[in-house]
């Protein structure tokens, strides 16, 4: 894949002896102007003049990055995951980077002719990805978009290519980033990044069930009819269709559902409790069906797991990780359980408890990534 310069620049000013230039402005020393005051054009000196009369420079030195963040892909998901990031004021520097250079600079310019709304002092975009160079964090969203009724998992060999073009790219400008991998199917492309990029575990993250959790927690406040931020519970596993509802832990103020009935998220349960997991899996085939994507609720979620890193907020998120070692799985698999996240990326990972049937469904959603790994060529 061709990912040739494309730095986005102002146009330059042409020189004192240029073509075309007005013979005025090429004079040693200028005619006399004639004609009312408001037709005549000033000379260029007076023009180039009025930075230096109005400030004095104080200092040479070139302003520190703090918090550089990068958006890899400007397609829907990739600027909703910028437009959060922007929102949230995480970053003093915002790098975006994609093949299509027309696409990439129409984003580009319409965020910077925002940025004075949301007080960020840089936006770049390019072509080259020496444009990321030295990022705190990096948000990986390249790749084939998901087709209507297509799974998340028929994307990979799609998607793998890409990678493998991508993330050496990142990690030759940014060896010291953390990565947010978007991409679906995201947790094989977080293994895919991880296996790419070179770099420890803890900071190759795939996005993961953060989506699901929040879509899982909003439908049951809509059963309830409580605000979701009050409603406990969690989605672990794939981010996709063999995802994990953990009934035994979802509460409400401490109150365990389970508790109140014994039978939910169960087949035998008379309130089919069990369709709000049904209905966070269908969501995204319902949203692609009406819209042809999904992208604001996605954006919304990578921001707040960068919040999360860039703020060392050490929030809790069901994010991708690896997981060999846990809950019986043997194979080299990300699969999402909450992480604590940090400044270095994933600082913990919390040993959930899970029922017998809770586990038997995550290593079988383990067993499924596999099978599409193991046929992998990196």
């Amino acid at each position: 894949m061709s990912w040739a310069v494309g730095v986005l620049r102002a146009g330059q000013r042409r020189g004192a002896g240029s073509p075309g230039r007005p013979v005025w402005a090429r004079a040693v020393a200028p005619l006399p102007l004639r004609g009312p005051w408001w037709l005549r054009t000033p000379p260029a000196a007076s023009m180039t003049s009025v930075k230096s009369e109005l400030l004095k420079a104080v200092s040479s030195e070139k302003p520190s990055v703090h918090s550089k963040v990068s958006v890899i892909g400007t397609g829907a998901v990739g600027m909703a995951c910028a437009v959060s990031i922007l929102l949230k004021g995480l970053s003093d520097e915002l790098a975006l980077v994609d093949v299509n250079e027309d696409l990439l600079r129409g984003e580009t310019m319409d965020l910077q002719h925002g940025s004075p709304f949301v007080k960020m002092p840089t936006i770049v975009g390019s072509k080259d990805f020496g444009v990321t160079a030295n990022s705190s964090l990096v948000i990986v969203t390249a790749g084939a978009r998901q087709a209507k009724g297509e799974s998340r998992l028929n994307l990979v060999q799609r998607n793998v290519a890409i990678f493998k073009s991508v993330i050496p790219s990142v990690v030759q400008h940014s060896p010291r980033c953390k990565m947010i991998v978007v991409s679906n199917p995201v947790d094989v492309l977080t293994y895919v990044a991880w296996k790419a990029s070179a770099l420890p575990p803890a900071r190759v993250i795939g996005s993961g069930c953060n989506l699901d959790t929040a879509r899982f927690r909003f439908f049951l406040g809509q059963k309830l009819g409580v605000h979701a931020e009050s409603c406990q519970g969690w989605v672990l596993g794939e981010h996709g269709d063999s995802s994990v509802p953990v009934w035994s832990g979802v509460n409400v103020a401490g109150v365990r559902l389970r508790d109140l009935n014994s039978d939910i998220g169960t087949d035998r349960d008379p309130e089919k409790w069990e369709k709000v997991h049904k209905d966070v899996v269908a969501s995204a085939y319902q949203i692609i069906k009406m819209k042809g994507y999904t992208n604001w609720a996605i954006g919304f979620s990578v921001a707040d797991i960068a919040e999360s890193i860039l703020r060392d907020l050490r929030r809790t998120h069901p994010v991708s990780t690896i997981v060999k070692g846990l809950y019986g799985i043997k194979e080299e698999v990300f699969l999402s359980v909450p992480c604590v996240l940090g400044e270095n990326g994933i600082a913990d990972l919390v040993k959930v408890k899970l029922t017998r049937s809770e586990e038997a469904r995550l290593k079988k959603s383990a067993e499924t990534l596999w099978g599409i790994q193991k046929e992998l060529k990196i």
